[in-house]
């Protein structure tokens, strides 16, 4: 017999703190994912051979707007669960320290594949992040399902450049 968990609601951070809490670290990262890679991809990114599956340059700038959008807001709606009290926080912490990670992962990767051109380390970097963002929504999922159903388009995109990364690493 499996005992219900009750996780008591209510964030004690205001809605607006919330929100710069959730928009600013994913801010960041969008940033320096632009920085690391406009200089190179009419440059050494072109100059790459690419599997027939890599989808045009344009692509990338507008899936990411999206997901990054997505992923703020699974960051505030994941703030706005934190328990006040008993054993749930722990888990909560846990869910927050792993979403956090993966945003680390997910701006480390771009200095990595494109300003240092080592897409070896870069395929071990975003297979790291795609490992985090599903620990992510399964952390996740427990305090906030929608939070958790925003990261799934994510991960299927992580999921994708893992692949792509992986094939422009055996043809380079």
């Amino acid at each position: 017999m499996t005992a219900a968990i009750h996780v008591p609601q209510g964030a004690p951070l205001s809605r607006w703190l919330r929100l710069a809490a959730a928009i600013l670290p994913v801010a960041a990262t969008a940033v320096v994912g632009s920085m690391a890679t406009q200089a190179e991809i009419p440059g050494w990114y072109a100059g790459l051979n690419k599997p027939v599956f890599n989808p045009p340059n344009w692509v990338f700038p507008v899936a990411w707007t999206i997901l990054y959008t997505m992923i703020a807001i699974a960051l505030w709606r994941l703030l706005g669960t934190m328990p006040r009290t008993g054993p749930s926080r722990t888990g909560w912490w846990l869910a927050l320290a792993a979403f956090l990670v993966q945003l680390v992962l997910n701006a480390a990767w771009t200095p990595v594949f494109f300003t240092a051109h080592a897409i070896g380390a870069g395929l071990i970097v975003v297979a790291m992040l795609l490992v985090m963002v599903l620990w992510t929504i399964r952390l996740s999922w427990r305090f906030d399902r929608i939070a958790a159903w925003l990261l799934v388009p994510y991960a299927a995109w992580v999921g994708f450049a893992t692949l792509l990364n992986a094939a422009i690493l055996r043809m380079n």
